[in-house]
């Protein structure tokens, strides 16, 4: 009778022994980090990080990184951001309640605030490559993002999701980004559409002259992805000068204003002002009034929001397609 408790007991140990040894074997494939032993993550710089363990305590400099982090569900891990991080949050009342702690500004943070909270991991842009440089000699994580693409943007969410430690998280993001661009992209397809409308896009305008969006930026990108010609996309940079007479040479069909960052009056003036600049009275857009004013608080970042960019593009370029406009 003995005997059979003991086999017993012996099995029940190994039930349970096996078990255990399945869900330690699950959780370190869901996490997309071993549960022991170091995983290197290369940012967009190409510079490779070696982490030994998950980041726990997270600053980021990057406000178009901060969204990825809230998406992916590591935002409570966050312990300092910059004065321009606005989304998903009002994080500048988190600020004022002593709940965050800002680190400055997206090119000018504090780097004796950022040390007193002693990160795990920083994220950064390269626009602070000088800083970076110095909290690496320091011994800081840091991992340099700038997606200038799409695709590049999955890429990017996808390595800040294995940096801290949640890839599938990150997986699931870039997967339901794609679906959604597919869904607009599809729309546009099955119309058939015969010529696909130029566009121009304005970044900045002062007396010194514009500011577009090249073939190197992301804001090409999501022009063509959302069925658009982009006027500059034979131009390399990425933000490139232009001037008020080379755009009404390209005649562009659609003309795309990004509303101002918070309160104030954008850099154009009004729409009325645009439509009113010395020959514009001759470009298709102006004469067809297909002048757009595009939410800047949803086009300000190559990050999360992708998918909501393309179809506010989209809704633009294509407004019989698609229920609403911006």
């Amino acid at each position: 009778m003995k005997s059979i408790k003991i086999v017993a007991i012996t099995i029940a140990i190994i039930v349970i022994v096996s078990a255990v040894s399945v869900y330690a074997y699950y959780s370190t494939q869901n996490s997309g980090n071993p549960l022991s032993g170091s995983y290197t993550v290369v940012d967009d710089e190409g510079y490779a990080t070696v982490f030994t363990s998950t980041p726990q305590k997270l600053v980021s400099l990057a406000p178009s990184v901060t969204p990825i982090l809230y998406e992916i569900g590591v935002g409570d891990r966050i312990v300092g951001l910059t004065q321009y991080d606005d989304y998903p949050y009002n994080f500048s009342a988190w600020f004022e309640a002593g709940n965050m702690t800002c680190v400055g500004g997206f090119s000018t943070p504090n780097m004796e605030v950022i040390t007193s909270l002693k990160p795990d991991l920083v994220f950064s842009t390269d626009i602070n490559d000088k800083l970076v440089a110095n909290m690496r000699e320091l011994g800081y994580n840091v991992i340099v993002v700038g997606p200038t693409s799409i695709e590049g943007i999955y890429s990017t969410i996808q390595k800040i999701g294995k940096a801290t430690g949640a890839e599938n998280n990150a997986n699931t993001l870039v997967n339901n980004l794609r679906s959604e661009i597919s869904s607009v992209q599809s729309t546009i397809a099955h119309a058939n559409i015969a010529e696909k409308p130029t566009v121009y896009y304005e970044i900045y305008c002062s007396q010194s002259g514009l500011m577009s969006a090249g073939s190197g930026s992301w804001i090409n990108d999501v022009i063509n992805t959302a069925g658009g010609i982009n006027i500059f996309a034979n131009e390399t940079q990425e933000y490139p000068s232009t001037s008020s007479e080379v755009v009404v040479q390209k005649n562009p069909a659609v003309i795309l204003l990004p509303t101002n960052m918070g309160t104030g009056t954008p850099s154009y003036g009004s729409v009325a002002d645009v439509k009113a600049r010395p020959g514009w009275n001759t470009i298709d857009a102006v004469k067809n009034n297909r002048i757009y004013v595009i939410d800047q608080n949803i086009f300000n970042q190559p990050g999360a929001r992708i998918a909501e960019q393309v179809k506010a593009v989209a809704q633009c370029l294509y407004p019989q397609l698609f229920n609403s406009t911006p």
